[in-house]
Parts: structure tokens; sequence; C-alpha cells
């Protein structure tokens, strides 16, 4: 009965779908969702592998790769690494990459039609209706929505690398943080020893008159305030710790991972950078990607415009059935008639304008919205190139300068101390001085190291502010 029923008002339809198989051309999945622009993008970029994980035995060997990884003290390229194939938010991101090719696909593909079956019995006749539907303009529209999707699917690709980047400098900068605040708990342990032997020997000094009872409050203040500072480092060491646990993706025994107890070497000279803007406009793959929903945008507007006097275009073949009955003799069924029937939506009482108004509007919203993400992705190379450049003097100062002379101020105070040509405040001060620098310095070179994660994500993406060009492809605003 089915092939009856598309036999004669299918039939009409199979040169309509040939014509739209010949125009539009029909797009098909490819082996990976789309991930091998962005696999050879991130390698090419930073140095890492992008996996998506769709199978039980690609999980197996990521989480083998991952525990090879774990099994070493994790330096900043493993923490990335571990991050782009433990990390479930970055999947899911690469699994946007997939509907969106799903989208791309479906675009490409003719309209299906519709099968309509009515049955009606009127005094002992019995009427079939058979009905065929299917949207006829959007056939004759089908290759202009083939190339939005395809400008959109090439733009999701791009989010994905954004998003790949996006991760891994999470991962670098919350990887430098942890092994500062692990660094500096180091330090104030062995200032605290030093401060706790320092009471001791006031105590005992006390004990048998030979210090003031002032400059043992002194010093046991001293143990206590450093003791404070190391208790407040142990919590920083903690949360970072946590941090970076977040970034990379771990749980269970895998967040018994090692970390170095310093922050790696400052390097010798920054290279000089120049063309930051233009280097940045040219890279930036957040951009990219609203450059191909600004592109899709407006073909989608184009078609808005090529078919806004018809709203509605819809292409209908029937066939009615009948069998009727004549004093209970059933006699022989026939068939009434094949048709056509075209039905057309037509906006009479605006003739269009509205959506005429309403595309340009949205396309002059998605323009500006990408003026303005390409300003401020100029002003975020600037400003991040300028923040790098500083924080790399003000490390290499603390670096070859001031923790120096603070080294030395403490080895001549503890001379003119043990010569008892100053007291034990002073002592102190330069002490507790000289602990502030460290750490100070301990900090400086923690932000020279995030700064140049965040220089490299100005220009290439995967910044905080790389979230901007999402809203270009609707020219919507937050």
């Amino acid at each position: 009965m089915a092939a009856s029923l598309l036999s004669r008002p299918g039939r009409r339809f199979v040169p309509v779908l040939l014509v739209a198989l010949a125009l539009g051309g029909c797009a098909t999945f490819t082996p990976d969702g789309g991930m091998q622009a962005v696999a050879t993008q991130v390698s090419t970029t930073i140095g890492a592998d992008a996996v998506k994980i769709a199978s039980q035995d690609e999980a197996m060997l990521a989480t083998g790769r991952v525990k090879t990884l774990l099994a070493k003290p994790l330096t900043a390229n493993s923490a990335v690494q571990i991050a782009l194939l433990s990390n479930r938010g970055l999947q899911a991101e690469y699994n946007a990459l997939g509907l969106s090719e799903a989208d791309f696909v479906e675009a490409s593909l003719p309209p299906n039609p519709t099968v309509v079956l009515g049955r009606t019995v009127t005094n002992g006749a019995l009427e079939i209706e058979r009905r065929v539907v299917g949207s006829l303009l959007t056939l004759l529209t089908q290759p202009t929505r083939r190339a939005i999707g395809e400008r959109q699917f090439e733009a999701a690709r791009y989010r994905a690398i954004d998003a790949t980047f996006r991760s891994a400098a999470t991962a670098r900068k919350a990887y430098y943080a942890a092994v500062a605040a692990r660094q500096k708990v180091a330090y104030l342990e062995q200032a605290r020893s030093s401060a706790d032997a320092a009471a001791d020997l006031m105590r005992s000094l006390g004990e048998t008159g030979a210090a003031k009872k002032l400059d043992q409050a002194r010093t046991a203040a001293f143990y206590a305030e450093v003791s404070n500072q190391l208790a407040a480092a142990r919590l920083e060491a903690g949360t970072t710790r946590e941090a970076l646990t977040r970034s990379l993706g771990l749980w269970g025994s895998d967040i018994n991972y090692k970390l170095p107890g310093q922050m790696p070497a400052l390097p010798g000279q920054l290279a000089a950078k120049q063309l930051t803007e233009s280097e940045a406009i040219r890279k930036r793959v957040d951009l990219i990607a609203s450059r191909f929903d600004l592109d899709a945008l407006a073909t989608s507007l184009r078609l808005y415009e090529a078919t806004r006097y018809v709203s509605a275009f819809d292409l209908a073949g029937f066939s009615k059935f009948e069998r009727s009955k004549n004093d209970g003799i059933v006699e022989k069924a026939r068939s009434s008639g094949n048709a056509l029937d075209l039905a057309i939506e037509i906006p009479i009482f605006d003739f269009g304008e509205t959506t005429r108004r309403r595309a340009a509007e949205t396309y002059m919203q998605a323009v500006n919205r990408f003026a303005e993400q390409a300003v401020n992705i100029r002003s975020e190379a600037r400003a991040a190139y300028l923040t790098y450049r500083a924080a790399y003097d003000i490390a290499r100062a603390y670096r070859n300068k001031i923790v120096p002379l603070r080294r030395t101020v403490n080895e001549q105070s503890l001379l003119e101390y043990n010569g008892m040509l100053i007291d034990v405040f002073v002592l102190l001060t330069t002490f507790r001085e000289g602990i502030d620098s460290n750490l100070a310095a301990i900090t400086a070179q923690r932000d020279f190291f995030i700064a140049r994660v965040d220089f490299d994500a100005a220009i290439q993406g995967g910044g905080s502010g790389a979230g901007a060009g999402a809203r270009i492809a609707s020219g919507t605003s937050e």
C-alpha cells in the first residue's frame, strides 16, 4: 500500500529532488567529526595533541597516556597535555563541533517530503486521500542553506581551537600558581625554623638574665608572625593545587601528582615583539570564527532578501481512493484522480518590509559587534605585551638586585648584632624585610610566567576575552 501511496504523486517530486541534489550537493560526515583541522593547528601552535574521545578504546588510550605523564613530576607542557586529554569540559566543546557538522550535513540535504493519509466514511462509502507534501522554497534555496551551514561549521572549528587554547592557557597558569605557592611554603618553612631557633636562644638568654624581656617578646612575635605567614601560604598552596587539578580534569588517585619545588628560571632576555596588533588580528582564532559567523549571517540575510515576498511555498501531490457500498454489496473500488496543490503565503500587509528591516538591522548589529571585537583584540594585544614586558623587568630586578642585596643586608646585620652594634629589634626588622622581599620575588616570577601565557593568548586566542565573538552569529548583545 505504501508503494501505491507514493507511486503517482511521489513521482512528481523525483525530478525536483534530483535537481536539488545536482544544485546543492550533499555533504558527508568526516571520520573524526571535524577534528583534523583542530588537531593540526593545536599541534602547530602549542605543541600539544588535541584528541576527541568518542569510544572506549580511545578513552583507554588517553587514560594510559595520562598515567604515564603523571608518573613524573609535572611540567607546564605535561600539564597542558593532561588537560587536553582529561578535561571533560573541553570534550564537550568537541561535541559541539560534531553537532555543527551534523547541522552542516543536514543543511546540504534536500527537505524530507511529508506523507499525509486521510480516511473518510460517508453513507457506506470509504474515501482514502493520499497526499505528499514538500517545501518547494526549502528545496530551491538548498544551495544557499548549504553554504550557510558550511560557514557555520568552519566557525565551529575555530571555536573548538579557541576552546583548546583556553584550556591549555588555564592549565599553564594554574600550574605556575601552584608551583609558586609550593615554593613559598618551602621558603617560609626555612624562615620559621630560623625564627624558632632565634626564639629558643632568646628564651635561654632570658633565663640567665642576658636578654631583656622586650627582646624575648620581639623574637616570639617574629616567630608567631612567620608561622602565620606559613599557614596562609599552605592554604594558598592547597587551593591553587585544587585549581590545577580542576583544570587538568583529574580525580581519584590521579590527584596525587607531583609538583616541582621551584619555579622555572627566568629567560635571559625577551625577544623583541614587532607588529603585535596586526599579528593578533591575523591569528586570533576567535576573530576568525566570528568572521565565518558574520559571513554565514550575511548569506542568510541575503536569502531572506530573496524570499521576503514569499513566506511559505509548499507543493503537495495527492490522490483519492474511493470504495462504496450499495445495498450491502461492495462496488468496485476506484481512484477519483490525482492533483497538485500549490500553497503560497504572501505577506500582503507589509510586503516583506518588516523582514527586510529586521535583516538589515541584524546584520549591521553583527558588523558592529565584529568591529568592536577587532578593536578590543588590538587593545588586548597591546596591554598583554606591556604586562609581559613589565612583569619580566620586575621579576629580573628581584632576581638580580633586590634579593642579592637583601641577602647582604641580612648577613651584615647579623654580624653587627653579634658585635653588639645593633639590637634585636633592628635585626628582626631586617629579617622580616628580607622574608617579604623573597616572597615578593617568587610572586613576581610567577606573574611573569602567567603574563607570558596571557600574551600568547592575546595573539593566538584562548584568553579571557575570547568569548566576545560568540554573539556575532546572532548579532545580539549580552
